[in-house]
């Protein structure tokens, strides 16, 4: 009968074309869909605490037990919410459609209402197939966004119950699955791979300034304060003066901690600011004042407007290297030597404490050659952590890739 539903479902339906042997099928013909028990007050102190799944507990392909709530079952709930080998419990809200099969990894174990328990009927289904179908749908934005038309992600039973899904014959269900979970575990031990190595690529450049700023070298440099060799610039664009003219943003937000790296800038016309802006010229250092632990410092590759979160800086270079004392501002040695930062929700640092900095200089001809270098490693760890950021991403579009040819039949 059921499988004579299948058939109907997918002539009337007249879904895309499938692979010899597939049908479509409306998730609802082949599973038994139930929410889990309503959590309440009075469910925390009852006489049966039993352990229960909740929507956390429940990742992609697999389940996080580190933290496993109680909650009262009466023995009628207990048999009607109790999970079984194979069930495949799916997440109705948060990210809706995440989904794992239980193996009765605690035994026995119960679910909330915040899941949807899915159980085959009539043998029809291979719940680890189905699992990666909700994987696929969750990837293409199936279950949330305009499709869910509701302005929080939501996976109603009804709704699920209507999925159609493509349905293969069972030993291809199990094929298919078991191919799909090989695949994964490798896409999963790249991503980790490649996760290592970002994070090996973005300590470099804290490392390389470490490496020059605290060496030995260095220590037998003579000292200067940074206001000996820093003037804060003062000009600031007021919207009262009605400034015109097109000018360019640099924000915090468009400056890489630690690197000195701009990512982005925003083009505005003067007559439309709302606010002051500091102005900042070719070759200042535009250094971010708010949460310094950031170490957000920028030498300025063009003129332009800054936020108020930002202090514009010339160096005196009869004295100093523009490009060896921003580098030293956003080295983890500046931090250290920082008499103090306000301690607060969102700490800053004032003038008066950057200029008391000390820093350790070589002679001006030493800074250039140092600086020099310094940027030609901070340039090559950069390029490093952008081909790396770049393979991370492909291997996070990986599982959608080998999903959809999975359910398009030619795996």
């Amino acid at each position: 009968m059921i499988a004579e539903e299948i058939s109907r479902n997918g002539a009337k339906d007249a879904k895309p074309q499938l692979a010899d042997g597939w049908r479509w099928v409306k998730l609802g013909k082949v599973c038994e869909i139930q929410l889990g028990k309503m959590l309440s007050p009075k469910s925390k102190v009852g006489k049966h605490p039993r352990s229960y799944l909740r929507n956390a507990n429940v990742q992609w392909g697999r389940f996080d037990l580190a933290h496993v709530s109680l909650m009262d079952f009466t023995e009628t709930e207990a048999r009607k919410f109790e999970l079984r080998k194979g069930d495949l419990l799916v997440c109705e809200g948060g990210e809706p459609g995440r989904a794992a099969v239980w193996n009765e990894e605690i035994k026995p174990c119960y679910y909330q209402k915040a899941l949807h328990r899915l159980r085959p009927i009539g043998g029809l289904i291979d719940p680890s197939f189905v699992m990666w179908r909700m994987w696929l749908g969750a990837n293409a934005a199936e279950f949330s966004g305009s499709h869910a038309k509701t302005t929080i992600a939501h996976l109603p039973a009804i709704r699920l119950a209507q999925l159609p899904i493509q349905l293969p014959p069972l030993a291809e269900q199990k094929r298919i699955a078991g191919i799909l979970k090989e695949q994964m575990a490798a896409v999963e031990r790249a991503r980790s791979s490649a996760v290592a190595q970002l994070q090996a690529a973005e300590s470099l450049p804290a490392a390389h300034l470490r490496a020059v700023f605290n060496s030995p070298e260095a220590q037998a440099w003579p000292k200067k304060r940074l206001g000996d060799v820093l003037e804060l610039r003062q000009e600031v664009v007021h919207p009262y003066d009605k400034p015109k003219g097109a000018a360019t943003f640099v924000g915090l937000e468009h400056i890489q901690s630690g690197t000195g790296v701009r990512t982005g800038s925003v083009a505005l016309e003067m007559s439309e600011l709302t606010g002051r802006k500091p102005r900042f010229y070719k070759g200042d250092i535009v250094y971010g004042y708010l949460r310094p632990y950031l170490n957000k410092v920028w030498l300025a590759e063009f003129d332009g407007l800054c936020s108020v979160d930002q202090y514009v800086y010339k160096v005196d270079a009869t004295k100093a290297d523009t490009t060896f004392v921003s580098s030293f501002m956003r080295s983890p040695v500046y931090l250290q030597r920082t008499p103090g930062l306000t301690q607060s929700q969102l700490p800053r640092i004032r003038t008066e404490e950057v200029a008391a900095v000390e820093l350790n200089f070589p002679p001006l001809r030493d800074q250039r050659r140092i600086a020099a270098q310094l940027s030609a490693q901070m340039a090559s760890a950069e390029r490093l952590r952008q081909t790396l950021a770049e393979q991370l991403d492909a291997i996070n579009h990986l599982p959608a890739a080998l999903l959809r040819r999975a359910f398009s039949g030619e795996l």
